[in-house]
């Protein structure tokens, strides 16, 4: 079914930009949205915000780790010389330890990963409303984002950065 759509839109398109191309010549240009991500001043502000903001608890995780480690450590070089009762404490401080880093390791890549695409999308949506302005101002027919093979002749990402550079200081 999505197939069909995806074929239906592309013959549309086709069928359009013939009928255009036929009226007058359309324009048309690309971007590479992951280079916007990649090496545009928003998204590099945006990595550095999302560091800055996980810092704390990622120091946390290392420091629990460390912490589960030295018990284990701890464990494997005395175990042979403790109570049975110390070493089965030991081992059931170490298993919670390890529960507990799971959990919040688990927490810490949800909440990132969340946090990324919210200012991933910021960033795009910036780039979208440069792009469009580009279009406008270009009188450009058609701007595509994603593409198999683009010609660098009609490969606008440079220009895009150049404005989204301008457009808040930053590249």
């Amino acid at each position: 079914m999505f197939i069909k759509r995806v074929l239906g839109v592309v013959a549309l398109t086709g069928a359009l930009l013939s009928g255009v191309a036929q009226a007058q010549e359309a324009r048309i240009a690309a971007v590479n949205s992951d280079r916007i991500l990649r090496e545009s001043g928003a998204a590099k502000a945006a990595q550095a915000k999302l560091e800055a903001e996980f810092a704390a608890r990622d120091k946390d995780l290392q420091a629990l780790a460390a912490k589960m480690k030295k018990l284990s450590d701890q464990i494997d070089s005395s175990g042979n010389s403790m109570s049975a009762t110390d070493r089965a404490q030991k081992q059931k401080d170490l298993a919670q330890l390890d529960t507990d880093l799971q959990r919040k390791q688990r927490e810490f890549r949800e909440d990132l990963n969340q946090r990324r695409n919210e200012e991933l999308a910021a960033v795009l949506e910036k780039a979208n409303k440069v792009i469009k302005q580009i279009a406008e101002q270009q009188h450009y027919d058609l701007i595509v984002q994603e593409a198999v093979y683009v010609s660098p002749r009609i490969d606008i990402t440079d220009q895009v950065l150049k404005a989204l550079a301008g457009s808040n200081g930053t590249n």
